[in-house]
């Protein structure tokens, strides 16, 4: 079942294009890994299906409801569409547990006690249950990093989609949020993920696209994509990630 269709899709910064015709389908229960250079759309492919961005033509669908255009309830598309960023995002004076529960209380109407119950279960998953009143100037990077993917988690998402959110991170600090994804992904969550971890794309993704010069160049499974890719300048980027010890 396609969960999330994207449609020829072009994005412009003033005379700058930034995708060039992107279509997409992502079924459920799929994991997704953008790759590509930097500059090559894959955050601002994220950030048009979350609505961040508007697209200049095209037509962007979740579970068969445009989301593109005039009218959309961005409120219905966020509690089904979250996000989580590279920069975390948090809300500096709000305490952890307030970050979290501020979306299902403000825009999803769940009672505050409910929502509280629900953010110390998945404090309690990530293994930071014990940071329920601290503030994120208190918190390692790390630490930020996986208090944000609670928060997108509280919404019950039906898709997440991850923006980089490794490439903050000192590197001793990436397996731990790494591992977060691998369990999301083990249950089914639908996600579409941006990414410079190339072997972690390689071990969760179900589909591979290449982006670049905002065009998806090649798709195709993993083993795929990173062993036999078909295009030269999908070749070239490989080679340069092996190069650099990151494949």
């Amino acid at each position: 079942m396609t969960f999330l269709q994207i449609r020829d899709v072009h994005k412009s910064y003033g005379t700058t294009p930034v995708l060039n015709g992107v279509s997409l389908e992502v079924a459920k229960h799929e994991v997704v890994c953008l790759i590509g250079a930097s500059g090559s759309g894959k955050s601002t492919l994220l950030r048009c299906i979350n609505a961040l961005e508007t697209i200049n033509s095209g037509e962007i669908l979740v579970n068969g409801d445009e989301v593109t255009g005039r009218g959309v309830d961005l409120n219905v598309l966020r509690r089904n569409v979250g996000m989580v960023f590279q920069s975390y995002n948090l809300f500096p004076h709000m305490s952890v547990l307030k970050n979290i529960t501020l979306a299902p209380t403000m825009i999803g109407g769940v009672p505050k006690a409910a929502a509280e119950e629900r953010a110390v279960e998945l404090l309690e998953k990530i293994g930071l249950k014990d940071k329920v009143g601290a503030f994120p100037d208190a918190l390692s990077g790390g630490q930020q990093q996986r208090v944000a993917i609670a928060r997108a988690m509280a919404m019950d998402p039906q898709v997440l989609l991850l923006d980089e959110i490794t490439a903050a991170l000192d590197p001793e600090l990436v397996g731990d949020v790494l591992e977060i994804i691998r369990e999301l992904a083990r249950g089914g969550l639908t996600m579409l993920l941006a990414t410079h971890e190339m072997g972690f794309a390689r071990e969760v993704a179900s589909q591979v696209c290449f982006l670049h010069q905002g065009r998806i160049l090649e798709r195709g499974t993993p083993e795929r994509i990173f062993e036999d890719p078909s295009e030269e300048r999908t070749q070239q980027f490989l080679s340069r990630v092996i190069k650099a010890g990151r494949l």
